[in-house]
């Protein structure tokens, strides 16, 4: 038998809000062109409307993505229906994605999606904090979810494995109550007081309080990733590359490791030698092209 038997699987590809290096974020262009590029699976992030409903942003306010503007939380679903989240892209959509009003996505919509994809496929679901409904929005995605006929022992929804994310370690609590560790994935964030002042545009002293905050959110990810509360882990690749030890320390336990948001040619290779499990990227069909090439 050739040593090429014995090669290890290429690490999964979850499609980062969808394709969302070609169309728009989170938007049902972007979960079909994911589907057609053979991704493994898809990512999103979801958050609670004003009438309860669990739609697809990853923002809490609408300014970045869409035509709104405000919280998405104060916001009915008719009123977000109403706007357009995909034109800020600049991307053409085809005919066969749907009209600029078919591109905004609840969870059961992009559930009926994956429902059509033909085969298996793994939905990667993030909760969204902080929530101005708190720990409801955990309860009314699983409740959401249960109505679909999902089961949280396999965590199965027909042809649907779906997994559970957040930075928010109060979230990931709620989710254990009823989501089996194994479908449970703890985030977790590499930062630095620069890099805070700069993306909010704060000064030194509020950005040394903030930073403070973050800097305790991550120590007790690390906490629930070090106690093996959950059974995945999912750094962001600057969180990999700088705390190479403990990401050595949690594979060895048997974590499952999902990384975001890995795009480079050279994150790619790094994540493949150390044997990561799940790469979640922009652009699956770049990275499934990358991952499908022997290495030499």
């Amino acid at each position: 038998m050739s040593s090429e038997s014995f090669a290890p699987a290429r690490p999964k590809v979850y499609a980062h809000r969808g394709a969302s290096a070609t169309y728009a974020e989170h938007t049902r262009a972007a979960y079909l062109k994911a589907i057609a590029d053979g991704a493994d699976g898809v990512e999103c992030d979801v958050h609670l409307t004003r009438d309860q409903h669990v739609v697809l942003l990853h923002d809490a306010s609408l300014d970045r993505t869409s035509t709104g503007t405000g919280p998405v939380s104060e916001r009915t679903l008719e009123e977000l229906r109403s706007l357009d989240f995909s034109s800020w892209k600049g991307a053409r959509i085809p005919d066969a994605y749907g009209g600029i009003a078919e591109q905004f996505l609840t969870l059961p919509e992009l559930l009926d999606i994956l429902r059509e994809a033909g085969r298996e496929i793994g939905l990667a679901i993030e909760l969204k904090h902080p929530s101005p409904y708190q720990l409801k929005l955990e309860d009314r995605v699983l409740e959401l979810l249960a109505g679909e006929g999902w089961t949280a022992d396999d965590s199965r929804l027909d042809n649907i494995h779906i997994s559970f994310m957040s930075f928010d370690t109060d979230s990931i609590q709620r989710l254990l109550e009823t989501v089996p560790p194994e479908h449970v994935c703890q985030l977790v964030d590499n930062f630095t007081v620069q890099e805070i002042r700069e993306g909010l545009g704060l000064g030194p002293i509020t950005a040394g309080a903030v930073a403070n905050v973050m800097r305790a959110t991550q120590e007790e990810a690390e906490r629930v990733l070090n106690e093996g509360e959950v059974g995945m882990a999912g750094p962001g690749i600057d969180y990999v590359r700088e705390h190479a030890l403990n990401v050595q320390r949690w594979l060895e336990a048997g974590r499952i490791f999902r990384v975001w948001t890995v795009d480079s040619e050279n994150d790619v290779a790094l994540c493949q030698g150390l044997g990561i499990h799940e790469i979640t990227t922009n652009n699956p069909a770049r990275v499934l092209a990358q991952l499908s090439v022997p290495s030499t």
